[in-house]
């Protein structure tokens, strides 16, 4: 069993302040990922807190620090507390290192959401790596311009994954060293994204997909991660190559091979796509691929699936996965007395916002998170973590 260490001392992250406490220090930074993260543009929050687009201007770029009275209507407006506006400053992500499968109907605002979670999510992140020891980042490096699919045999053959099923793909990236996290926005257009972050890599999912589309996203972000290390990582060709190798290495030729229907049906799909844990969508796309159907039976599927409904839900659907590396930190953390709202009020955030990046997991029982530690599904390929307190 690989173990994660515990560190027993927890540093505040920047200085804890009352609600009634001026703020010392106003970091710009701050206001800005506070501002992109509900989705308002410099005008529509200077609307609401009843200042001129310039001012905000002057704020985010540090040329003019707001009042108290300021700074309170901002903090009541974003929904951040007034500590969060002091601090070290956030990384404002930029779009260009960021994987983004919908770039021409995304919104910016949209995409500014999305990347200012990874900024509040580097802050948990560090956090977390303070006080524990966590796996390493263990993704092998191909070459540029590798074939996805070779990409993706080559990954399951280092991984020792051989042609089954992946019974959980978060936990096969947590496993494998990659920070995961949920991404919480109502938005059709933001599937997920992933970057790298120094050697650090990461993967942000979408809560609001099915279980079937998330964990074709997060192999889709594995491929991005692996394809599109040292080059760019979006546009046609880069999204074309992540569908490829999430295809791949969700479904392998061998193992599709030796348990595909001699007759493709829908029903037969939906009894065979429990093996892999893809939609029945994904899993027709694959058999044509690999020229077990024919293009007739191809399109006559994917139109019935479309009349079915099939391309929104997802028939005999599959629990949905969440983290298994935070699930097991909340619940140390709440065997030393911290719960979320503490964890929360360390980083000087709410604890609403800590809740969109850790899937929703709210331990109110540790005797009942305790209990989930040791359930490990049968065939499971990814080992199960436990955490031990480093004295």
């Amino acid at each position: 069993m690989t173990t994660l260490g515990y560190h027993s001392t927890f540093p505040y992250v920047g200085k804890l302040l009352n609600t009634g406490i001026s703020i010392k220090m106003f970091n710009p930074s701050r206001l800005t990922v506070a501002r992109q993260r509900r989705g308002l543009t410099k005008r529509q929050l200077a609307s609401q807190i009843g200042a001129t687009e310039k001012t905000v201007q002057n704020y985010e770029s540090g040329e003019m620090n707001p009042s108290e009275e300021s700074l309170e209507r901002l903090s009541s407006v974003l929904g951040f507390p007034l500590s969060f506006f002091e601090g070290d400053n956030l990384e404002i992500l930029s779009p260009d290192i960021a994987s983004f499968r919908s770039l021409k109907r995304m919104k910016a605002a949209q995409r500014d959401m999305a990347l200012s979670a990874g900024s509040i999510a580097l802050i948990f992140s560090k956090w977390i790596d303070d006080n524990f020891d966590l796996p390493k980042p263990d993704l092998p490096r191909f070459e540029p311009g590798i074939d996805p699919e070779i990409a993706a045999i080559a990954l399951r053959n280092e991984w020792g994954l051989g042609e089954r099923g992946i019974h959980n793909m978060v936990h096969l990236l947590e496993a494998k060293g990659v920070k995961v996290f949920s991404l919480d926005i109502n938005a059709v257009e933001v599937d997920a994204f992933s970057m790298w972050h120094g050697d650090q890599p990461f993967v942000f999912l979408n809560t609001q997909k099915t279980a079937e589309h998330s964990r074709f996203d997060a192999a889709h972000e594995l491929g991005h991660l692996i394809l599109h290390r040292h080059g760019h990582c979006q546009g046609v060709d880069a999204e074309k190559e992540a569908n490829d190798f999430a295809s791949s290495f969700l479904m392998p030729r061998g193992g599709i091979l030796a348990k595909a229907p001699r007759f493709v049906t829908i029903p037969t799909l939906i009894q065979i796509k429990k093996e892999w844990g893809v939609s029945v969508a994904a899993l027709n796309y694959r058999l044509h691929k690999l020229e077990l159907t024919s293009e007739w039976v191809n399109r006559s599927i994917c139109i019935e699936l479309s009349k079915m409904g099939y391309r929104k839900s997802e028939p005999e659907p599959i629990p949905h996965e969440n983290s298994q590396i935070l699930q097991k930190v909340l619940t140390t953390l709440r065997k030393e007395g911290i719960g979320r709202v503490e964890i929360s009020r360390r980083l000087n955030l709410h604890v609403s916002e800590l809740d969109k990046l850790t899937f929703g997991l709210s331990l109110t029982d540790s005797s009942t998170a305790e209990n989930l530690q040791g359930v490990r599904p049968p065939n499971s390929t990814v080992k199960e973590y436990g955490l031990r307190l480093v004295k």
